[in-house]
């Protein structure tokens, strides 16, 4: 027979831990910016760099955030001499380190292009493409791999994929342009940018139920509740939530939301949270390893801001999913 005392004790600390575990529940989602900075500005005065685009966020096991984007040096165009700007976060993006280019092209006609990152292990993988826009004259198209065996504060020599991908055009992104996530049914569904409004002005959305191996014509679909300019999105899935990030219009690249669902991504609540009006383009998304509570506190936006062009900087929103401080 268990003891008085032993029993309350044992019943207080369940109760304890039930009300410590969080539910995500539309009452308890209330997303909201708790702090953004900017991390790059185009303009020929900083650094010679003509225009930054094409963010990428990554977050650590131990806490740390790596940003990442295209450094494109005469122009804004997607061809032309670029380098990789990398900078680091050793405290969930409060302070950052300086920019460090993590690879650079030289003066190439047509040079590289990212690309994702992602944090698998001790390690931080960056890829990026090179020659991906034929027939311009620097050779034929490549994949490339950069790793960093120290959360992203320096990078190795990158290393081409040619051999295990092909020398076809194979463009790892750029960001999130095709982006494959698992879901908490275990399937993998692919949000897909919809280049030429095929149907309608959304996002694509396919879905595999063999972990990728087949992705059925029959299981894509068109999502209307994305409306979508034709841009790279984000999607970040933590927990049993499902968040997107776009410009949330059907022509221009403005209004740049943030949407969650409960539902694997069928449905979309609310209207969202709107986190940047103005001119916004690419965008992406990262969320710290979800803790006791199964889900992440915070979930940080990286994205194109301007107030004129969307590619006059590239900003980093840190938002608190709960609406905390």
């Amino acid at each position: 027979m268990v003891p008085a005392r032993l029993l309350t004790g044992l019943l207080l600390a369940a109760a304890a831990a039930a009300a410590a575990r969080w539910v995500a529940t539309p009452d308890t989602v209330q997303p909201r910016v708790v702090r953004e900075q900017l991390l790059w500005v185009s303009g020929e005065g900083h650094g010679g760099v003509h225009t930054f685009r094409v963010p990428l966020v990554a977050a650590t096991r131990g806490g740390a955030l790596v940003a990442c984007a295209e450094g494109r040096k005469r122009s804004a165009a997607d061809v032309g001499a670029k380098f990789i700007a990398c900078r680091h976060s050793p405290d969930g993006g409060a302070t950052w380190g300086p920019t460090r280019v993590a690879a650079d092209d030289g003066s190439a006609a047509d040079g590289l292009n990212l690309g994702a990152l992602a944090v698998v292990g001790d390690e931080v993988l960056l890829l990026f493409a090179r020659c991906a826009h034929p027939p311009k004259a620097c050779g034929p198209p490549s994949t490339h791999l950069l790793r960093s065996r120290d959360g992203g504060r320096s990078w190795g020599p990158p290393q081409n994929l040619s051999g295990v991908v092909g020398s076809e055009v194979f463009a790892p992104g750029p960001g999130y342009g095709i982006q494959p996530y698992e879901l908490p049914d275990g399937s993998i569904a692919v949000n897909i940018r919809n280049q030429n409004a095929y149907r309608c002005r959304c996002r694509m959305v396919a879905r595999s139920w063999d972990g990728g191996e087949t992705l059925p014509p029959a299981a894509v679909t068109f999502d209307p509740a994305l409306v979508d300019p034709a841009v790279a999105a984000g999607v970040l899935v933590t927990g049993d939530l499902v968040f997107f990030s776009n410009p949330a219009h059907e022509s221009q690249r403005v209004n740049l939301t943030l949407r969650w669902s409960f539902t694997n991504g069928t449905t979309w609540w609310g209207r969202g949270l709107r986190v940047w009006a103005g001119p916004s383009g690419y965008s992406s998304m990262a969320a710290p390893p979800p803790g006791a509570r199964g889900h992440a506190a915070v979930l940080y936006l990286i994205y194109e801001k301007g107030r004129s062009l969307s590619t006059e900087s590239i900003s980093l929103a840190t938002i608190s999913i709960a609406g905390g401080p």
